[in-house]
């Protein structure tokens, strides 16, 4: 049984993913070829925003975002304890100081209240400027940012979506990657839209910030690449992957979607009497980049593990420990408080299998030994 099966996945579009890759390789247009623009006016198109620059991979589209905003020494960015390293570690590489929030335990996105006191503790301190706010749309999830954008707005604030894993959720109608002042995503793999490499994308709606990002992520280009204005990066999406996307976001719009969110739901059916199910609130939508259970300890998140692993079936922990106590923040001297969630979290949750391609029979498999584990434990 395969945790994100990819190769399934391959086998249902080989054929056009095939075409597409030929296509690049015979014209050798294997850097900015027309497939990249394709590509961001068909992902521009699927967010509902004016545009979309494509770079290397969703670590730097984090980082041409702030980039862009001119973030800098001195300035606070508010990020959520519980994520993925990436999303705090691009605030440090330009010189900001990331400030740790902790989430909500039901949805596993950025906590408001927590947000705003975090904000205030920052302003009455005085040492750091508060200027962005980075929202994860954590799982699949998007944060909540109805909330999120009176409180960015009352404070004079950025808010930064990071939709890695958020690509394809909604709220009321509207997609995730929309909803912040600039906001990127993913192009990993194991993502709801995942390419076979690395890449990554940005999203605005602003003509000038749009420039600046396409400046910044070929060297700081000017009017031509050997014309450099700024000091910026080498950032750029591969041909190849672009035209393979264009194959997987066809589907992906299609039917995939659509898919993993009936797995998801039979998933729930089966589970949400005996153990603690991902929360989804009403005019929300998820893409589900991960299935994620919370249990109720340590010790017992551990046990189903090993016991899941002992009869064939894969899990992951995502994640086995807060930002705040990552080594490398070692040296920030403020990281966060009121941190509880984040570090239950930690401890008790648990991603099963979980891909548009999984069948019945797997989705029975892996439910049926999850209920056999409880009822042994009566």
């Amino acid at each position: 049984m395969e945790f994100r099966d990819l190769k399934t996945q391959y086998r249902v579009l080989k054929d056009d993913i095939d075409k597409a890759c030929e296509e690049v390789m015979l014209n050798c247009n294997f850097i900015s070829g027309k497939q990249v623009e394709v590509l961001e006016k068909e992902l521009a198109e699927y967010v509902g925003i004016k545009h979309c620059v494509t770079c290397a991979n969703g670590t730097d589209a984090l980082s041409l975002a702030l980039m862009a905003w001119g973030i800098k020494e001195g300035d606070a960015v508010f990020v959520p304890d519980f994520t993925f390293f990436a999303s705090g570690e691009v605030v440090s590489h330009i010189g900001a100081t990331p400030i740790f929030v902790d989430v909500d335990k039901d949805s596993f996105n950025i906590c408001p209240d927590k947000l705003e006191k975090a904000i205030l503790k920052i302003k009455e301190d005085g040492k750091l400027k508060p200027k962005v706010i980075v929202a994860v749309d954590l799982f699949g999830l998007p944060a909540d940012y109805e909330k999120i954008r009176k409180i960015a707005d009352k404070y004079g604030l950025l808010i930064l979506e990071d939709g890695a894993q958020g690509f394809g959720g909604e709220i009321n109608g509207k997609k995730a990657c929309s909803f912040g002042d600039i906001s990127t995503t993913s192009f990993f793999p194991a993502k709801p839209l995942g390419c076979y490499g690395d890449g990554g994308a940005v999203f605005t709606d602003d003509d000038k910030i749009c420039e600046l990002l396409k400046s910044y992520r070929v060297h700081g280009k000017g009017s031509m690449k050997y014309d450099n204005v700024r000091i910026g990066v080498n950032s750029r999406l591969d041909t190849l992957q672009a035209a393979i996307l264009s194959i997987k976001l066809k589907a992906f719009k299609d039917y995939e979607l659509k898919d993993i969110n009936e797995v998801a739901r039979k998933y729930t059916k089966e589970l949400k009497d005996i153990v603690k199910t991902p929360v989804i609130k009403d005019g929300f939508y998820s893409s589900y980049a991960q299935y994620t259970l919370t249990l109720q300890s340590r010790e017992m998140r551990d046990n189903l593990q090993e016991f899941l692993k002992d009869n064939g079936i894969p899990t992951m922990i995502y994640y086995p420990k807060p930002m705040h106590k990552q080594k490398a923040f070692d040296y920030v001297d403020y990281k966060g408080e009121d941190l509880e969630n984040t570090i239950m979290l930690c401890d008790c949750v648990l991603s099963i299998p979980m891909h548009p391609y999984l069948k019945d029979e797997d989705i029975i498999i892996v439910t049926d030994k999850i209920k056999e584990f409880f009822s042994g434990r009566k």
